[in-house]
C-alpha cells in the first residue's frame, strides 16, 4: 500500500509513530482472532507503510522515548441478578465498592476456589475507592453507572467489586412491620447482635486485568468469603481497556504563547481591528467546538466582545453570510447535544452539568445578540427549538432503553418483568430531571425539563404498557400475575410523580391505570391468602405450644400469625385501589381471608395440643397448651 501519494513524508512519519506507540502500548488479553505477537505486527506495519529498516527504527526509538501514556479501566456496573436478601422484608438495599488493587493476589485468578477474605475497604486505599448508589430492596438491582479506574501495571493490577447491603437504621417496631417469615425474626435478632450502622456483605467479583480483552462484557458469578450461603447470585459488568496521554486534559480554550505571537504578528501586520480579530476568533471556535471537546463557556469571550463592537456596515457580504452560516451551525449542533443530553452528559463522568449549563448559556447569549438577530432574518424561538429537541430526545431514550430490555424469551412473565425494569429506568430518569437537571433548564431557558420528559414519558409508558396488557387473556398464569404486581406499583410511583408538574391541562393518559390491572387482582388476593394460610399451617406444625420469650404468654405460632396478617395488611395499602365501590370490596375478600385463617388457626391449634398432649400421655395439659396457642385469639 502506497501512502506517500495522500501523506507528505513529514506527516507518514507522525503517522507511523503513532502506529507504532499503540502496538507498543497495548492492554488486555487478545482476542482468539487478533495476533498476539507484537514483533509480528510491527513487521506488519513497516511494510504497509513503506518503511525501510533504517527509517523504522529510527521512529521506534523516538516511541520507546516518549512517555508511557495512563492506563485506565473503563468499568460499567451494569447489574446483578439473584442477590441473596439480607433484610427481614427477603430484599437488599444492594451497592457496589469498586478500585484497582496495584499487588494482584492468587485467588483473583478465576479457576481458584479459595476465599478471598479482604475486602475493597482493606485493598485500596479509601480515595482509589469508586462506590455505585443504593438501590432500595431488591434482589435484581440495575445501576448502569460508569467509572474510570487508573492503573499503573497490567501485570500486577487486579480489579475488585465488593457488594454491599445497606444498613439503614431503623426501628426494632418497624422492622416487625416488615417481617414475613420466622426467618425475618431470627434476622431481627442477628442485626440487634451486630453494630447498628454495619452493612452485609453480599459477594465480590476479582479479575486480573491481564485477563481481561480490551473490551468484555459479562455476567460474573459473585464470590462469598465464606461457604455459607455459596450461590449468592451474578454482578453484570463490562470493561473497556483504555489509555490517555499522560498530562493531557480537556482543551481549555487558551493559546500558547507562541500561536498567540503569530497571530498578534499577523493582526499587526494586515492592521486588523480589535473587532475583525474577534470575529476570526469566533469562526475558528465555534467551528472547533463542533469537532474538538472543550468547555463552551471559552465562546462566551467572543459573543460578549462581538455584541459590545456590532456595527453591521463593517462586514462585506460574503463575512456576513460566513458569520450567518457559523451562528446557524453552532445553534443546530448545540440542540442536538441537548437533544442527546443523557449520553452527551452522563452523570457518571465528572463536570457533566457544568457543561451543559455553559453549552445552555452560550446559545442563550447568541441569540440574544444584535448580530444574530439582524444576520439570521428567520430568528428562531430558542426555548420552541429546545423543547422540541427535549420531547425527541426524551422519545428516542425511551424506544432504545426499550429494545435494550427485550426479553430473549417471548413470555408473558418475561414481558411482565421486562416492563417493570423499563419502569425502573424511566422513574429514575426523571428523578434525575427532576432533581439534578431542571433548574439548570429554568434558569437559562424558563424551561421545565422535568414537566416535558413526564408527560412525553408517561404518554410512551402508557401506551406501551397497554398494549402489551392487550395480549393477556383472563387465565392467567400465577408468574404472570405476579409480575404483573411489581408492574402496578412501578406504575404507582411512576403516577404519584405527578405532584412535581407545575400545571396540567386534562388527564394523564395513566390516571386510570389501575383498571389495566383488574383481571390479575383476584390471583393477588389469592396469592396474599395462600402464603398466609401455608405459613401460619406450618408456624403451628412447629409450635411446641409454650410461652414464647420471659414476658409473653403466647407460643411462637401466635407471633408468626401476627406477621402472616401484618402482611394482608401490606398488600391492600400497596395496592391503594383508587376507586371507592372497588377497593371497598376488596377489602371485605380481605376480611374475609383473615378471619378463614383465624378459624383454620384455632382448629389446628386444638388439634396440636391434643397431640402433643396425647404423646406425653397427660390429657389434661391440653387445655393450657390451647390457652398459651390461641387464648390471644379467643
Amino acid at each position: 500500500m502506497d501512502l506517500s501519494h495522500r501523506f507528505s513524508k513529514q506527516e507518514l512519519a507522525l503517522l507511523y509513530q503513532e502506529v507504532l506507540y499503540t502496538i507498543r502500548h497495548r492492554l488486555g488479553k487478545p482476542q482468539p482472532q487478533h495476533v498476539a505477537d507484537a514483533e509480528e505486527l510491527y513487521s506488519y506495519v513497516q511494510k504497509a507503510f513503506g518503511m525501510d529498516a533504517e527509517e523504522h527504527r529510527a521512529i521506534m526509538q523516538q516511541v520507546q522515548e516518549l512517555e508511557s501514556p495512563i492506563f485506565c479501566l473503563k468499568a460499567t456496573v451494569k447489574e446483578a441478578k439473584g442477590i441473596l436478601g439480607k433484610d427481614v422484608s427477603g430484599f437488599s438495599d444492594p451497592y457496589c465498592l469498586l478500585g484497582i488493587e496495584s499487588k494482584s493476589q492468587e485467588p483473583a485468578h478465576p479457576d481458584s476456589r479459595r476465599r478471598l477474605k479482604a475486602v475493597v475497604k482493606d485493598l485500596i486505599p479509601e480515595d482509589q475507592i469508586h462506590r455505585t448508589q443504593i438501590i432500595s430492596q431488591t434482589l435484581n438491582p440495575v445501576w448502569d453507572e460508569t467509572f474510570i479506574l487508573e492503573f499503573e501495571d497490567m501485570e500486577t493490577a487486579s480489579f475488585h467489586l465488593d457488594m454491599w447491603d445497606s444498613d439503614m437504621v431503623e426501628s426494632v417496631r418497624h422492622k416487625l412491620g416488615e417481617l414475613t417469615d420466622l426467618h425475618g425474626l431470627k434476622r431481627i435478632f442477628k442485626d440487634a447482635r451486630k453494630d447498628k450502622g454495619q452493612d452485609d456483605f453480599l459477594g465480590n467479583v476479582v479479575l486480573r486485568l491481564k485477563d481481561l480483552h480490551c473490551w468484555d462484557d459479562q455476567w460474573y458469578q459473585l464470590e462469598p468469603r465464606t461457604e455459607t450461603y455459596p450461590n449468592r447470585g451474578q454482578c453484570h459488568l463490562q470493561f473497556l481497556l483504555t489509555h490517555k496521554k499522560a498530562g493531557s486534559t480537556a482543551w481549555d480554550g487558551e493559546l500558547s504563547p507562541h500561536a498567540s505571537t503569530v497571530l498578534y504578528l499577523h493582526a499587526t501586520q494586515k492592521d486588523l481591528s480589535d473587532f475583525h480579530q474577534v470575529m476570526a476568533q469566533w469562526l475558528a471556535y465555534s467551528k472547533l467546538y463542533q469537532s474538538l471537546e472543550f468547555n463552551s463557556s471559552c465562546l462566551l469571550h467572543q459573543i460578549t466582545s462581538i455584541e459590545y463592537q456590532w456595527v453591521q456596515e463593517r462586514l462585506r457580504p460574503e463575512q456576513k453570510a460566513e458569520l450567518a452560516e457559523s451562528f446557524q451551525s453552532l445553534l443546530t449542533y448545540g440542540v442536538s447535544l441537548i437533544r442527546r443530553y443523557r449520553i452527551i452528559f452522563p452523570l457518571s463522568v465528572a463536570r457533566s452539568t457544568e457543561r451543559l449549563q455553559s453549552l445552555l448559556r452560550v446559545l442563550v447569549q447568541m441569540c440574544k445578540m444584535k448580530a444574530f438577530r439582524e444576520l439570521c432574518t428567520l430568528s428562531p424561538d430558542l426555548p420552541r427549538m429546545v423543547s422540541e429537541a427535549l420531547k425527541s430526545g426524551t422519545t428516542e431514550w425511551f424506544y432504545m432503553k426499550k429494545q435494550h430490555l427485550q426479553p430473549m424469551v417471548k413470555s408473558m412473565e418475561e414481558n411482565g418483568k421486562a416492563l417493570a425494569k423499563l419502569l425502573l429506568e424511566v422513574i429514575g430518569d426523571l428523578q434525575q430531571c427532576q432533581k439534578i437537571w431542571n433548574k439548570f433548564f429554568i434558569s437559562t431557558l424558563k424551561l421545565n425539563l422535568f414537566s416535558i420528559a413526564y408527560l412525553e414519558l408517561e404518554s410512551l409508558v402508557a401506551e406501551h404498557v397497554q398494549e402489551q396488557l392487550r395480549e393477556i387473556d383472563t387465565g392467567m398464569s400465577k408468574p404472570t400475575a405476579e409480575s404483573l404486581f411489581q408492574l402496578y406499583l412501578n406504575l404507582q410511583e411512576l403516577y404519584r410523580m405527578k405532584d412535581f408538574l407545575p400545571k396540567r391541562d386534562g388527564p394523564l393518559a395513566l390516571s386510570d391505570f389501575h383498571q389495566w390491572f383488574k383481571e390479575a387482582v383476584p390471583q393477588w388476593l389469592q396469592k396474599a391468602y395462600s402464603i398466609a394460610l401455608e405459613r401460619a399451617q406450618r408456624a403451628v406444625q412447629m409450635d411446641q405450644l409454650t410461652p414464647f420469650g420471659e414476658h409473653n404468654k403466647h407460643s411462637t405460632s401466635t407471633v408468626d400469625l401476627s406477621t402472616c396478617y401484618a402482611q394482608i395488611v401490606k398488600t391492600w395499602q400497596q395496592l391503594n385501589w383508587p376507586d371507592p365501590e372497588e377497593a371497598f370490596m376488596i377489602m371485605v375478600k380481605l376480611v374475609e381471608d383473615m378471619c378463614k385463617i383465624a378459624l383454620m388457626y384455632c382448629r389446628l391449634v386444638k388439634e396440636r395440643a391434643e397431640a402433643l398432649s396425647l404423646c406425653e400421655q397427660n390429657e389434661g395439659e391440653a387445655a393450657n397448651r390451647v390457652g398459651t396457642g390461641a387464648g390471644h385469639w379467643a
